[in-house]
């Protein structure tokens, strides 16, 4: 695991020459790769969710493409289309934005559900279908979505099905005043995201991602997996808990952290801590709970301090 731990680290370290202060942010998106997951970042604008998405895809010399969605954005716009070409006589698939392997879905709360649903087929299935016609999308193939707070307006809350497609959620957050310096020192006479160079290749992230599905799993963890993920659902405040789908992320997300950190085995410190990222989106409150003031990030906090922690787990 000691080469492979390298390699992260090389990559990590190249966002770290853009992404100043945001260590935890690209730790998670690099988790969320390797895993074969998504990512939804949501923050105010501004705070650096491009830059992020790039900075990761030029590390790994992945085809990276962005999509702006706006109002009136198409499902088309966002798959392709078959144009009619008439000196052939017949229909040409023109690709859209989302046959590449690094995808920047920027401001995905800005479109309509139709169009949402477009990106979410790709998201899942791992294909697209276009006039009744399903192609496969490349591997890897990763989705970055960025989207302002819901309580932006001209917004559309994404659905439940569409937020439990997302490996983890998480925010950017504001640099701290010293790292706000440093941005500006960074950039003051360079662009330091044009001088990035591929740090591994597309066929080294490949062999990466099938090394995270043999980091070991023991089943005390897996149990203490489904644990917590069911204790969401007993919750008080909760309406609607996490489903399985979600004790499946928990396990694959702690695998390719476990790997991040050099390890070939789960333990559960990893899923305490993933938990933060991959349960709160999928967690529906009562209303009664939300007029309250709770929070889906408090009742994950208050299910992680009751789940019992085992004890006895073999490392093989």
């Amino acid at each position: 695991m000691g080469t492979k731990q390298a390699q992260v680290q090389r990559i990590l370290d190249n966002i770290g020459k853009v992404m100043i202060g945001k260590k935890h942010v690209a730790e998670l998106s690099v988790v969320s790769l390797l895993a074969g997951g998504h990512v939804l970042l949501e923050d105010v604008p501004g705070v650096g969710k491009t830059m992020m998405v790039r900075s990761l895809a030029k590390s790994v010399g992945a085809d990276f493409k962005r999509i702006q969605f706006t109002p009136d954005l198409l499902p088309s716009d966002v798959t392709g289309s078959s144009i009619y070409n008439p000196k052939e006589l017949k229909f040409e698939f023109r690709p859209g934005p989302l046959m590449g392997n690094i995808i920047l879905a920027d401001e995905i709360n800005r479109t309509s559900p139709k169009t949402q649903s477009a990106l979410l087929e790709g998201m899942e299935e791992g294909s697209v279908t276009v006039d009744g016609t399903t192609l496969s999308l490349g591997t890897p193939f990763f989705v970055m979505a960025t989207q302002n707070p819901i309580e932006y307006e001209g917004t559309y809350p994404l659905p439940e099905a569409q937020l439990d497609r997302f490996l983890l959620k998480m925010n950017m957050g504001y640099p701290t005043p010293q790292e706000e310096v440093e941005i500006l020192i960074n950039i003051e006479h360079r662009q330091p995201i044009l001088e990035l160079e591929p740090v591994v290749t597309l066929d080294e992230l490949r062999q990466m991602q099938q090394e995270v599905r043999s980091v070991h799993v023991d089943l005390t963890v897996k149990e203490y997996i489904v644990d917590m993920v069911h204790r969401t659902r007993m919750h008080q405040s909760v309406y609607l808990g996490a489903s399985p789908r979600a004790s499946v992320a928990l396990m694959k997300a702690s695998q390719s952290y476990a790997y991040v950190q050099g390890r070939d085995f789960v333990i559960p410190d990893d899923v305490q801590y993933l938990a933060r990222y991959v349960l709160p989106h999928r967690i529906i409150l009562k209303s009664e709970a939300k007029f309250e003031g709770v929070t889906t990030d408090n009742v994950v906090e208050k299910v992680i301090d009751r789940t019992p922690i085992p004890v006895q787990r073999s490392m093989s």
